[in-house]
């Protein structure tokens, strides 16, 4: 019998799936197990090689947007544009460098009926790597020290009270451990080319790496939570393989973040905890992780519960979900023909 859910049309960004995967397909996959057939899922991209564009059994169909520097205004327009094609109900943006924007835009997608689930600027800003420190120093969090470096000069700064090894840190993505000053002034050099300054210097901690996916509320509240502690992590330090575990404190954590930011949507926390039991706090990530899939696996499917809110429904918190469900990402190549690749490059759909 048809519901409200039988004929969904949600958006969805971060189609790659490279070696630095974005978590879009993840979400997809969940909300295709979530809704079934009568769910129609349009992926938009950035560039015309995310591969989630050529799986045409996940995604139906493909615009491309404006990248985050063009701003809001192009944004909105090319959003109205897909919205008068395909009646969007949700959008679930998944990129941390988009956010500012898809938050500035909410109060208009919502007159155009398009819902979302995302948090305020103000809580976006709190968990910024460039705040993080003074945020867990203010709530009472464990974060490792850090510095913000913005002129290669300041890395002398961070070697000498952090000594090496150190953490290097892009604003928005990618981390490097690093030995030497030689290896710290070239991620330095990187991060700064691919993401600008500042460049985050973070004091080096040993330990468990896990990680925290969760959804807030939006009132001080989760309405799930599950964690992983990783098993296989690649260079960049993403995980590539993992095993969901229950731990009373890491759940209590997560609490703790939700109640000290209210937070609203999704997010993940990167965890390190030390031989003392301490849980370090590395990065809050605003929105779903790559793995998020997991959380479908154990019992918890965040997408689905999100979609849910965003549409104004009363979801009832997760008490549960399974420990030790494993996951173990793979790739593989996908055949598709140059002429798709040449129509979304020249028309920005397919």
């Amino acid at each position: 019998m048809p519901n409200k859910y039988s004929n969904l049309c949600i958006a969805v960004t971060g189609l790659n799936a490279n070696d630095n995967p974005g978590p879009g397909m993840a979400v997809i996959r969940s909300l295709r197990e979530a809704f079934g057939a009568g769910l129609r899922v349009i992926g938009l991209s950035y560039e015309s090689l995310e591969p989630g564009i050529y799986l045409r059994e996940h995604v139906n169909k493909t615009y491309q947007i404006p990248y985050p520097t063009e701003g809001t205004s192009a944004l909105l327009e090319r959003l109205g544009y897909i919205h008068q094609q395909e009646n969007l109900d949700v959008i679930i943006p998944n990129f941390d460098s988009e956010l500012f924007n898809f938050i500035k835009v909410a109060p208009q997608l919502q007159q155009m009926s398009i819902a979302t689930l995302l948090p305020s600027q103000q809580q976006l800003a709190l968990r910024d790597k460039v705040n993080l420190k003074d945020f867990g120093t203010k709530n009472g969090f464990y974060v490792p020290a850090d510095h913000k470096i913005y002129h290669a000069d300041d890395l002398k700064k961070a070697a000498d009270e952090f000594n090496f090894p150190m953490v290097i840190k892009g604003k928005f993505y990618d981390a490097y451990v690093v030995y030497t000053m030689d290896q710290a002034l070239k991620a330095f050099h990187q991060l700064n080319a691919t993401w600008g300054v500042p460049v985050i210097a973070q004091q080096y901690i040993t330990g468990t790496e896990i990680n925290i996916a969760a959804l807030g509320d939006g009132k001080g509240n989760n309405t799930s939570v599950v964690a992983m502690r990783k098993l296989y992590i690649t260079d960049k330090g993403k995980a590539w393989a993992g095993v969901t575990i229950k731990e009373d404190k890491l759940i209590e954590l997560a609490g703790n973040f939700a109640k000290a930011t209210n937070w609203k949507g999704g997010y993940e926390m990167e965890i390190m905890s030390n031989a003392e039991g301490h849980l370090y706090i590395l990065e809050i990530n605003p929105r779903f992780p790559a793995w998020i899939y997991l959380t479908a696996g154990a019992g918890q499917n965040q997408p689905e519960a999100m979609v849910k809110m965003a549409l104004g429904d009363d979801v009832l918190p997760y008490t549960d979900y399974q420990a030790g469900k494993l996951f173990v990402r793979y790739s593989w190549d996908h055949i598709a023909d140059i002429s798709d690749f040449q129509h979304i490059s020249v028309f920005g759909e397919l």
